[in-house]
């Protein structure tokens, strides 16, 4: 992805954000020039890649395939029974673009639509997997706001605003918004976007960046 790519996305989705009433933290405004002047009070941020995350999954089309994440809190994932043992993202989900499938081995989480009425509901794509990855045939149950249902492999559940999915370790999962951007939540157990990421197709994680002009926020892996 060229940099002047991932610096206007950054600042639409801090836009599309406020313009929904949703209040990033003060760190998610820092330039370049401010995270010189951060020492050791910012360890937190550092450590658990708190901020900014944009990836086109290296499709080289972001609006088909891509995704623009920011995260708010994020505990200690290889720490048994540290003070923090969840995580919470926020994340712009442009209209029919696309997350591929993909499961977590560790992560259980909430996915929200947290958008308000009448804005972008979001489609969420389910497989369950066989312990080397590979799909299978059998259906899935989720939990969706404490409602069990029954989906049929590769079958999807549509989150409305204010609905949300329960997603378990090894399960596949593709998601896409519908009828405009979607505001969509994530709450989970402690995230780690390195290593606990395993997608169907082999594509990476982050993308490469193109420098072609100076960033306007430093992304989350970068600090």
């Amino acid at each position: 992805m060229k940099r002047s790519e991932i610096n206007q996305h950054i600042a639409e989705a801090a836009a599309f954000f406020a313009a929904n009433l949703f209040a990033l933290p003060p760190f998610a405004f820092w330039t370049p020039e401010d995270w010189q002047h951060i020492g050791d009070e910012a360890i937190e941020l550092r450590a658990q890649r708190l901020g900014w995350d944009i990836t086109d999954f290296n499709s080289g089309n972001f609006k088909a395939r891509g995704l623009t994440l920011f995260t708010l809190r994020n505990g200690h994932s290889s720490q048994p029974g540290a003070a923090k043992p969840y995580a919470e993202k926020v994340m712009h989900v442009r209209d029919r673009q696309l997350t591929p499938f993909h499961y977590h081995a560790i992560k259980t989480e909430d996915i929200i639509n947290r958008g308000h009425i009448g804005a972008g509901r979001l489609i969420v794509q389910l497989r369950s997997s066989t312990e080397d990855g590979r799909f299978t045939d059998a259906p899935v149950t989720v939990i969706c706001d404490g409602i069990a249902r029954r989906v049929e492999p590769g079958g999807a559940v549509t989150l409305g605003p204010g609905e949300s999915i329960t997603l378990r370790p090894y399960l596949y999962h593709a998601f896409h918004a519908i009828d405009g951007d979607a505001l969509i939540g994530e709450v989970s157990s402690t995230n780690d976007d390195a290593t606990d990421n395993y997608f169907y197709e082999p594509i990476g994680r982050y993308p490469e960046i193109v420098e072609d002009e100076p960033p306007f926020r430093l992304l989350c892996t970068e600090y």
